[in-house]
């Protein structure tokens, strides 16, 4: 059987570059990346493996060479920084609306079957039913980002439903592991690398509850989630089956680098616990849906954050001049 051509924006990123290590070896990947926050060293194995990687800014020029025969394409090159927005939202509208429009039409001008996005909780905004359900409504979003995110699920449906692509979405929960560049747990073990008697932590005690999730848990949520769906446009909730704490993940941190004794100091936030404007306070996903296809979480949202501590630890102090948090 021929290969399966899959591309992936934002493919040098924290998500796009583990799903190419996943896909390479029985697909023919395409990974496209301005590199303006994706890194070539994410996807060195990927590459070497046999995949391609393109650099090049989704918001300009000619994309239709880009998605030329793809099969699949797996849309990911986005702003992820939920806390932008204050100062004005043009660079989500730019990065996540009008770049998924730009991904789209390149889809529909070369006839690609699939697309698959990555959207996120925060498009609920503070939701009255937690767990959250796919088909809780109305969807009222609190921040830019998540806004950002709902409206590139509505051109989705409508590329969906006009043009006969198939869109597959998942919402995910707080996403971490190795090369995430953003998100609490790269910035506490950051701190802690700096500074081990003290940390500096955004919101007050004992800040938001929300669900994590370990990067492995989603690749594997994507994989069964993509050979399950067989409607137009189809959307799974994609997390834990559980929340903690900003201070259980401080906790949790501390305790995998074998610091004892750390001094907290909260920065008071937004009030209410909340980080930032924007921030929502309690997370969980209901994930039915998903786990009607097979699939289960392997670990609980403190498990993931231990094992994303770990991870972002080596990768903070790897190199010849390798530091040790004492």
């Amino acid at each position: 059987m021929a290969r399966e051509r899959v591309v992936i924006t934002g493919g040098a990123g924290f998500i796009g570059s583990h799903l190419a290590d996943e896909l390479v070896a029985e697909s023919d990947v395409r990974l496209v990346d301005s590199l303006a926050a994706g890194s070539p060293q994410n996807v060195a194995e990927a590459v070497r493996a046999g995949a391609t990687l393109v650099r090049r800014d989704l918001l300009r020029g000619d994309l239709k060479p880009v998605f030329r025969r793809a099969d699949i394409v797996y849309h990911f090159a986005a702003n992820p920084d939920v806390r932008l927005g204050r100062e004005g939202p043009k660079a989500h509208i730019e990065q996540n609306v009008l770049m998924t429009y730009r991904v789209l039409e390149a889809c529909r001008a070369n006839h690609v079957p699939r697309v698959v996005f990555a959207s996120t909780s925060t498009v609920y905004g503070e939701a009255r039913t937690v767990p959250t359900p796919e088909d809780y409504g109305p969807c009222e979003p609190i921040s830019l980002y998540g806004a950002s995110k709902l409206a590139c699920e509505s051109l989705l449906s409508a590329y969906a439903h006009t043009y006969g692509l198939q869109a597959i979405v998942f919402r995910m929960a707080n996403v971490v592991g190795g090369r995430s560049g953003h998100g609490v747990v790269h910035d506490l073990v950051a701190k802690l690398v700096r500074n081990p008697k003290r940390l500096e932590i955004i919101g007050s005690d004992p800040g938001t509850s929300k669900s994590y999730i370990h990067i492995g848990d989603v690749l594997t949520g994507y994989r069964d989630g993509v050979e399950a769906a067989t409607e137009p446009f189809t959307v799974y909730n994609l997390g834990s089956e559980d929340a903690i704490s900003v201070r259980t993940i401080a906790d949790t941190i501390c305790r995998e680098l074998s610091l004892a004794g750390v001094e907290y100091a909260w920065t008071g936030g937004s009030g209410s616990g909340r980080g930032w404007v924007g921030d929502v306070r309690t997370m969980s996903l209901a994930i039915d849906r998903l786990k009607a296809t097979g699939w289960q979480p392997t670990m609980t949202s403190e498990q993931a954050v231990a094992r994303a501590a770990h991870e972002a630890f080596e990768r903070k102090t790897a190199g010849p001049s390798r530091k040790k948090v004492r």
